[in-house]
């Protein structure tokens, strides 16, 4: 795969889970990382430290991507910091499963502004400033397919960051900027109570739970040159859950 020398690139949310394992992947591929949490520096230090020791190159910014002035801070600051900006992966993410009935309008504005609000604004910005051949990734859901119980909300925020993934390939496309998204399935990020866990061996063809890794690996393809020629796709990178 070829380097990311030289390329900066942001990953939010990526103090834990499935963005620390981005951040990593693509700080050993060669890209300079902007390590962003919303709270606790502490673990998103851990992420530079831990990428830093092994020769790359990464700074932890704090951001809250649930506000459209802080998502906007973010991509300027990364331009402030080192000049240019190549690959923005949008991650941040929560689940926040609740019925219809206990649904409150507050709970609702926050869920939509985590997943497609703040996202949507961001690579508004980054889009001003991205290099051409830049590279966009946002990280939705296999749930999308899916449709379980009690994550109505949840699953229309992540699916219109997937309809946004293919209206902005379509955009910025003349920049040859490609704009894709990545659904995991059910991954062990430490956090899955047994149930899910159980449900996410059951689910998958392959027989055991998403790693940090899978979706991470599935990532720094996208972003590499090789993959040059995709845009305005939404990889299921799945196990086979919902093939």
């Amino acid at each position: 795969m070829a380097s990311l020398n030289g390329k900066v690139a942001i990953v939010t949310g990526s103090s834990s889970g499935i963005g620390r394992a981005i951040a990593e992947r693509l700080a050993h591929d060669g890209a300079i990382v902007v390590v962003n949490y919303s709270k606790g520096v502490e673990k998103a230090q851990q992420v530079v430290t831990r990428i830093q020791a092994t020769g790359g190159k990464a700074v932890a910014v704090q951001a809250d991507m649930s506000l459209v002035s802080e998502a906007r801070r973010l991509v300027n600051d990364a331009l402030a910091k080192f000049g240019r900006l190549d690959i923005l992966v949008n991650n941040a993410g929560k689940f926040m499963p609740k019925l219809l009935a206990d649904m409150t309008e507050a709970e609702f504005d926050q869920v939509m502004a985590l997943h497609a609000k703040g996202p949507y604004f961001a690579m508004q910005e980054a889009a001003k400033v991205m290099k051409d051949g830049g590279r966009i990734v946002n990280i939705s859901t296999a749930g999308t397919r899916m449709n379980f119980l009690g994550a109505s909300a949840h699953l229309g925020s992540k699916a219109a960051l997937e309809q946004y993934t293919k209206s902005l390939a379509q955009e910025l496309a003349p920049r040859h900027i490609t704009v894709n998204a990545v659904s995991p399935g059910i991954t062990d990020t430490g956090v899955l109570s047994e149930q899910y866990r159980q449900l996410g061996i059951q689910l998958s063809l392959l027989k055991r739970l998403g790693l940090p890794k899978d979706i991470a690996d599935v990532v720094a393809f996208i972003v590499s040159e090789e993959a040059r020629w995709l845009t305005g796709q939404n990889i299921h990178a799945d196990g086979g859950i919902v093939m």
